[in-house]
């Protein structure tokens, strides 16, 4: 259980901040740009719920995954450095990346195939997820960097539950665009 009593503590007006486990970082450093982006795609996933209340399918995917994104935030910020931490840390495991899986699926079935590139855009929930979609590939771009330094490490599960996650936030800004019918199509050269 988590319980914050006090929200400022000024240890990190030093410009560090401290991991769940091991050493402070610098808040520059490449980890906590990798789960300041999974919070960031989790902020606005939100957003982009605030127009999902007629979909409560969708609703109640995004919700699942707003979840998801605290345990991979808990995931970065517990690095696995092969040290016994004396608990259990939280992990993304391969259930997950399973479950968005179906639900992309799920969500896919009811879709035509694209025939073109889309334009961000659309509905508003549409227009957000995308919006989330774009701040999930930095993440992964980020996690992907930190797992080929020496001395870090990122489980193979979270690497694919983030390339999943922007894989998913596409298809369901597809289908929140009624179903696809009112994605705004890419006209190559249209403007020249």
């Amino acid at each position: 259980m988590v319980k914050l009593n006090k929200i400022y503590t000024k240890t990190g007006d030093d410009g560090t901040t401290g991991l769940a486990a091991g050493p402070r970082r610098l808040k520059s450093d490449l980890r906590v740009e990798a789960y300041g982006c999974i919070d960031e795609a989790n902020s606005a996933i939100g957003i982009a719920r605030l127009a999902t209340a007629d979909h409560p399918v969708v609703d109640a995917m995004l919700m699942r995954i707003q979840n998801d994104l605290f345990d991979l935030g808990a995931d970065l910020a517990t690095p696995d450095l092969g040290e016994d931490l004396g608990y259990e840390p939280l992990r993304i495991v391969e259930a997950q990346v399973k479950r968005i899986e179906r639900e992309i699926d799920q969500l896919n079935a009811e879709l035509d195939p694209l025939k073109s590139f889309i334009l961000p855009g659309g509905s508003p929930a549409s227009a957000h997820l995308h919006l989330a979609r774009t701040i999930a590939r930095r993440a992964e771009r980020i996690m992907v960097d930190l797992v080929r330094r020496p001395g870090e490490a990122v489980s193979r599960p979270a690497l694919e539950y983030v390339n999943r996650l922007s894989d998913f936030l596409f298809v369901a800004a597809r289908y929140l665009n009624d179903k696809g019918r009112a994605d705004v199509l890419w006209v190559p050269g249209k403007n020249r």
